[in-house]
């Protein structure tokens, strides 16, 4: 057992904090990461990074290694661990292209706010600039695409700048954050204070930033609230980041104010709740006189942040409500813009409310909207039960749908057949729905699966599957298989483009390179890596085949082939 040296009595002795604990660099970065409460290293095999392996191998830090078969897979896994847990996942890669084939995950966590740490390897500092292998200054490439990136200055520095990837990852607004750390380094042993949450003991933390609600902006919201006639709410990810959704639910309902989630917002207003207006989403936006976004951009999602204005009427007042102040939108030029811990400005807003006199009935507005959405769930229901051949996507819905319970985590990764999904899913809870969100990356499928496997391990997982983005990450079945992680995969298999094959069609009356394989066998691809799977064309076949699916304990997929010719009705195509 190592012995105390002087210096070690005499930080003690002057209150400076831990004593510094020697072991090679992969350790002190491990047990910084474990700190912080890290449980799974996502990676695939590299040596810069062997040290963290041993490090999470040999030494107790309750940290688990999982392989898998491309880094793209692992930086999505961290990413989906990150909104799944609300604390940071972790990626560990290799360098140079380990680094670069994990780039796309970390430019959709910061799109996502979704907070996950990436450590790369780097080439040997006592070699760099001689073309060493994999030598490559990563952190220009994905700076513009973190909330902080640098290179560990030595061994001595690797915990605290972990420490400081994992602060900053987990800070509002959350996100990405990267850390490279030169081979030699990794290896060579030094002492390390190992800092865990809080400030680091290092010199470079700040102050963190005030998030308390700004009152004065507080009672002008509550004033137009109370001014209202056709209010609607927009609940997005951050509420369900900043952990806001018990005050989020608490405030609309007491309220009585029609709400539309979005992203990780989805199952704050459970499923067939009175206020949910998802399904009269069209109505509410297009006759609103006030919205009230919190939590996601004024993006093309919605509109630009332009609302109401149906049938001459008066444009909607907008509100835009974030987690810090670079979340702000401001080319909506919003009558109210402010920034603060989400659930204590929704209990603001609730106080300030019930301390006006009076509020004026809104009940026709509530009834109007969900008249509207029974009306469109009605149509859904046709489509739930169509008996078309080839198969409508809304088929495969109508059966998925009552085998979901109450806890299923339900996955998004594909364009026009995840499209239906976010028309036809209400989750029954909060931060059970994962999709790609505004970044809109094909591919994140199978490491979303693989962390939700991880995250919620008695909880049914569901993957949704667009026959073209299965081609982007389907070897990562293998990664299931391997690690016992069984998941159920539906995947709506049209033979194109879908997301672009309508559109190109519509713009230009033709398209080209917007076709697949028609009725291409993914299920046996499955199979062959060790999962199960089966083909359907027959829409009364497709119940009992996911239930041959659920029942399996497996990775098992279910290969619906579907009509091309059912595209997704759109009306924008984000532009």
């Amino acid at each position: 057992m190592r012995q105390d040296s002087p210096n070690d009595q005499s930080r003690r002795d002057a209150g400076a904090g831990p004593p510094a604990v020697e072991g090679h660099g992969g350790s002190h970065a491990t047990a910084v990461a474990a700190a912080h409460g890290v449980r799974t290293m996502f990676t695939l095999s590299g040596a810069h990074v062997f040290p963290m392996y041993d490090a999470a191998e040999k030494e107790n830090h309750g940290v688990s290694l999982l392989d898998v078969r491309h880094e793209q897979t692992a930086a999505f896994a961290a990413e989906a661990t990150g909104k799944l847990t609300r604390s940071p996942g972790l990626a560990v890669l290799t360098a140079g292209p380990g680094v670069t084939n994990g780039v796309s995950a970390l430019a959709q966590a910061t799109f996502s706010g979704a907070p996950m740490v990436m450590i790369g390897g780097r080439a040997p500092a006592a070699r760099w600039g001689t073309g060493s292998l994999q030598e490559f200054d990563h952190v220009p490439v994905v700076r513009s695409v973190t909330v902080s990136a640098e290179t560990a200055r030595d061994t001595a520095d690797i915990a605290p700048a972990t420490h400081r990837a994992f602060t900053a990852a987990g800070t509002a607004h959350r996100g990405p954050a990267f850390l490279d750390v030169h081979m030699d380094h990794f290896f060579d042993r030094s002492e390390s204070v190992r800092p865990g949450p809080g400030p680091a003991d290092d010199g470079s933390s700040a102050a963190a930033p005030d998030r308390s609600p700004d009152t004065d902006a507080v009672d002008r919201i509550a004033d137009l609230i109370v001014d209202a006639e056709r209010p609607v709410v927009v609940i997005g990810s951050d509420v369900w980041a900043d952990g806001a959704e018990e005050a989020a639910l608490r405030c609309v309902e007491t309220l009585g104010l029609p709400t539309i989630p979005n992203g990780m917002g989805r199952g704050i207003l459970p499923a067939g709740h009175p206020l949910l207006v998802t399904k009269a989403r069209g109505l509410a936006f297009g006759t609103a006189d006030l919205v009230i976004v919190v939590g996601t951009p004024l993006d093309f999602r919605l509109g630009y942040g332009v609302f109401g204005g149906k049938d001459d009427a008066t444009p909607a007042t907008v509100v835009h409500i974030a987690d810090s102040e670079g979340q702000l939108s401001h080319h909506a030029s919003p009558a109210v813009a402010t920034a603060g811990d989400l659930g204590r400005i929704f209990d603001a807003m609730l106080a300030a409310v019930e301390k006006r006199p009076t509020r004026p009935d809104r009940s026709g507005w509530t009834t109007s909207l969900r008249e509207k959405a029974d009306a469109t769930h009605a149509a859904d229901l046709e489509l739930f039960s169509a008996s078309a051949d080839p198969i409508h996507p809304g088929r495969i819905y109508g059966e998925l749908l009552p085998r979901l319970a109450e806890d299923a985590v339900v996955i998004g990764d594909g364009g026009d057949f995840v499209s239906y999904a976010g028309k036809f899913i209400e989750p029954a809870r909060p931060g059970n729905w994962l999709d790609p969100g505004p970044f809109g990356c094909l591919g994140a499928g199978l490491g979303a699966a693989i962390a939700a496997r991880i995250a919620r391990p008695s909880s049914q997982v569901v993957l949704l599957l667009g026959d073209g983005a299965a081609g982007f990450s389907l070897i990562d079945v293998d990664t299931l298989v391997r690690h016992n992680l069984p998941v159920v995969m539906v995947m709506g298999n049209n033979g194109a483009w879908g997301l672009e094959k309508g559109p190109m069609q519509m713009l230009y009356g033709y398209d080209v390179i917007a076709d697949l394989a028609p009725g291409t066998r993914y299920d046996q691809v499955v199979r062959a890596l060790g999962g199960a799977g089966e083909m359907v064309t027959d829409p009364a076949q497709i119940g009992p085949a996911l239930d041959r699916a659920f029942a399996s304990g497996v990775p098992y997929l279910v290969n619906v082939i579907t009509d091309v010719e059912a595209m997704y009705p759109r009306s924008t195509f984000g532009v």
